[in-house]
């Protein structure tokens, strides 16, 4: 079963073990030192800003983050998807990893993705959808999200967190049930 709590300060090494690994590290491009993960994560954590970050356990072992936020609340990151979908008021958005690479390829990235979108829907009751932009390299991402049950609504491009990927991304939305 997967639950959540949320991110603390005491598991930046955990999270640094994980953004360290070749398949995280691959698309999340992620600096790694102490000081990078708090100045990254530390804001969120001491809720100085209104994105949630929390481990995804499995039967009660950490095994993967989620990252989610009103779109609302980054105009810039609204204005880079613009372009390429209209953005619902109360839309919001997630970003996710699995932190042990025995574990990828197993169906937890869609089992995780539905569970996050449960809290989702039960933490802001006023979100409409959740958008999901993935670099269109990045299949197993992609096709997490569809197992899931989003829908492809678009494919355009965007700015990548990786330098060395193609601007190419998918757009995936699921409306609140």
């Amino acid at each position: 079963m997967i639950t959540w709590r949320r991110l603390t300060e005491d598991d930046f090494p955990l999270l640094i073990s994980w953004l360290e690994q070749p398949h995280v590290a691959r698309w999340w491009n992620h600096e790694t030192s102490p000081e990078a993960v708090e100045r990254d994560f530390g804001p969120a954590v001491r809720r100085e800003e209104p994105a949630e970050v929390l481990l995804a356990l499995l039967d009660g072992v950490p095994v993967g983050l989620l990252q989610y936020c009103r779109l609302a609340d980054y105009p810039e990151y609204v204005a880079e998807l613009a372009p390429l979908v209209d953005v619902p008021a109360e839309a919001m958005t997630i970003d996710y990893l699995i932190g042990d690479p025995q574990l990828v390829g197993q169906g937890l990235g869609p089992r995780m993705i539905r569970s996050a979108l449960r809290s989702v829907w039960h933490d802001h009751p006023r979100a409409t959808c959740v958008l999901v932009p993935v670099v269109a390299a990045n299949r197993a991402s992609w096709r997490a999200l569809e197992k899931a049950g989003l829908l492809r609504i678009a494919s355009g491009d965007l700015e990548p967190d990786n330098p060395v990927d193609d601007p190419a991304h998918h757009l995936y939305r699921i409306d609140r049930p």
